[in-house]
């Protein structure tokens, strides 16, 4: 008598090409769906974002879609792409061009998010959702569980940096005063007062983060903060970031891709919103806090603001920070 032939696996490739916040709220839904059809996930991103999605557990392969370059690129990356079938592709960032990558994949179903748009809907077989932005982007993104019917698991982040030993003493506390948006930018001399005072009244351990372009910046804020604090700016892959960020008593940033980082390794996030929506893309969960103007303009989603002095941030003040950073530090949760 024959033994029953092994069923294989169901196969699902998500396209998620950017940004590196999007890609961990993109994180729970993946969970989601390897757990509910018991499927092996590959994955499709940018090239400055492929070691980070190496971290990401429930991922095997990653490929890299060759932002640049084209179209000499896009040969090769199709080929290899295609080698592969799938029972799903699900594509997760709703643009034309990440709609086309869905597309192109070999795939039985191609579903897109509620958030489509640039005419992406045209490529899916299917959409996960009624449009609704009102909701975070994580539970937009766990749409496509309900689409696909399966029994939600919650939401967990699994994802495994490398381990890094520090010798600097606790609380650690990391700045982050640069965003990709010089309207999402807190004053620097905000930061520095409160720098200053959580080494003072705390004898905190600040580390200064960034990217490249935020060398210059970091500098600056290590000289104004005395000796001992720790300028990495521009210094860290995102693999390493994630790592140091998982070492760290709290985060305090403006809205950027890090802060969501921080919250997928269980790091408490304090952070300062001004022109964008908290509700939408602040750090999820309920050990972060955030703190904002709310003024009537806001959330008003521009980069340039058409008010003297960035009101919705220069009216967060840095006693309030303050006052909430060291809430944070002394119950190592927060109320969300």
């Amino acid at each position: 008598m024959k033994a029953d032939a092994v069923r294989p696996p169901v196969r699902v490739l998500i396209v998620k090409l950017s940004s590196l916040g999007d890609l961990f709220h993109a994180l729970p839904a993946v969970h989601n769906l390897k757990t509910g059809l018991g499927a092996r996930v590959d994955w499709v991103t940018q090239p400055e974002y492929v070691e980070l999605v190496r971290c990401f557990t429930d991922v095997e392969r990653v490929f890299a879609f060759p932002r640049r370059g084209w179209p000499r690129g896009l040969r090769p990356f199709l080929a290899e792409l295609r080698r592969e079938s799938y029972d799903y592709v699900i594509d997760l960032q709703g643009l034309l061009k990440s709609a086309l990558v869905a597309f192109l994949a070999r795939g039985r179903r191609r579903i897109g998010p509620s958030y489509r748009r640039e005419g992406a809907g045209w490529f899916y077989t299917s959409a996960a959702a009624p449009r609704d932005r009102r909701r975070h982007a994580v539970e937009q993104a766990l749409d496509v569980v309900g689409h696909l019917r399966l029994e939600p698991v919650g939401v967990k982040f699994p994802v495994k940096f490398p381990e890094r030993r520090l010798t600097e003493p606790r609380p650690r506390v990391a700045l982050l005063p640069l965003s990709r948006w010089a309207s999402k930018n807190w004053p620097l001399p905000s930061f520095v007062e409160v720098g200053q005072r959580l080494r003072q009244r705390r004898g905190a351990s600040m580390f200064i983060l960034g990217g490249p372009a935020d060398k210059d910046c970091g500098v600056e804020l290590q000289r104004a903060l005395g000796g001992g604090a720790v300028n990495l700016a521009g210094k860290l892959s995102l693999v390493e970031t994630g790592a140091l960020l998982k070492q760290m008593d709290l985060v305090i940033a403006n809205d950027s891709g890090p802060i969501h980082m921080a919250a997928a390794v269980g790091t408490p996030v304090l952070a300062i919103f001004g022109p964008t929506d908290p509700r939408r893309t602040g750090p999820y969960g309920p050990r972060h806090r955030v703190l904002t103007a709310s003024l009537p303009c806001q959330p008003c989603f521009r980069r340039n603001c058409r008010r003297l002095g960035l009101p919705c941030l220069a009216n967060v003040r840095p006693e309030e920070v303050l006052a909430a950073a060291e809430q944070m530090l002394e119950a190592g949760t927060a109320p969300g």
